[in-house]
C-alpha cells in the first residue's frame, strides 16, 4: 500500500478520486452556514481538492487553511480560487503542520490515513486545536478497504478513540449526507478541553 505523496499526487493526476463528490459535503455545508465567526482560523488536513475551502472562503471566511501531500489536488483548489493566499495551500504532511486552529475539518482524510496512525491522529489533531477548538466532520460508518484507501470504520471504534482525547458533542449518524453516502456517514463534533 503505497501512500507517499507521490502515489496521492498520481492519484489526482489520473483522476482515480473516487471519494471526491465535486462539491462541498452536505453534512459540513449545513454546519458552515451555521458559523457566525468569519475570523475562525479553519484547517481541513488532507483536503484534495477541497470543496469546502472553496465554499468557506466564498462566504467570507478568509483564514482558511487546507494541506494535502498532492501538489497537483493543491494546484486545483488554487485555480478555482486564487485569492486564496498561497501561504494558506500546505504542500506537506499533516503530522508536520505546526500551527493552531479554532476549527479542524474531517472530511475522508481520516479514512485516507493508514489504521495504524489513528491514535496519532487523534493526538495530532488535540496538538493542533487552540483552547476551546473544535474538530468537525463526517467519518464512515462502514467497513471499506483493508489495503488501500478509503479505510473504514464504525461508531465503537471513533468513540474508544476520540474519547480519550476530546469532549465529544456530537457522534451520530448524518441525516443529510450526499445520496451516495447516505447511511455510510456520521457527523463528528469533538471538542478540545
Amino acid at each position: 500500500m503505497d501512500l507517499s505523496a507521490s502515489a496521492w499526487d498520481n492519484r489526482y493526476i489520473n483522476n482515480d478520486i473516487g471519494w471526491d463528490l465535486g462539491i462541498v459535503s452536505p453534512p459540513l455545508k449545513a454546519y458552515f452556514d451555521q458559523l457566525k465567526n468569519k475570523e475562525l482560523k479553519i484547517l481541513i488536513p488532507g483536503g484534495g481538492n477541497s470543496y469546502e475551502a472553496e465554499y468557506l472562503f466564498k462566504q467570507g471566511f478568509k483564514n482558511v487553511y487546507v494541506v494535502d501531500l498532492s501538489k497537483t489536488a493543491l494546484n486545483n483548489l488554487h485555480n478555482r480560487i486564487p485569492e486564496l493566499p498561497n501561504n494558506q495551500l500546505i504542500n506537506s504532511d499533516f503530522f508536520d503542520v505546526n500551527d493552531t486552529f479554532d476549527l479542524i475539518l474531517e472530511q475522508t482524510f481520516f479514512c485516507a490515513i493508514a489504521p495504524n496512525l489513528r491514535e496519532k491522529y487523534a493526538v495530532k489533531m488535540k496538538e493542533l486545536l487552540k483552547p476551546n477548538g473544535k474538530l468537525v466532520g463526517v467519518m464512515f460508518n462502514v467497513p471499506l478497504n483493508e489495503n488501500r484507501p478509503p479505510f473504514g470504520g464504525n461508531l465503537e471504534e471513533y468513540l474508544k478513540l476520540f474519547s480519550s482525547h476530546f469532549k465529544i458533542d456530537i457522534l451520530e449518524k448524518c441525516y443529510n449526507s450526499y445520496k451516495n453516502r447516505q447511511g455510510r456517514e456520521l457527523f463528528v463534533k469533538l471538542l478540545k478541553d
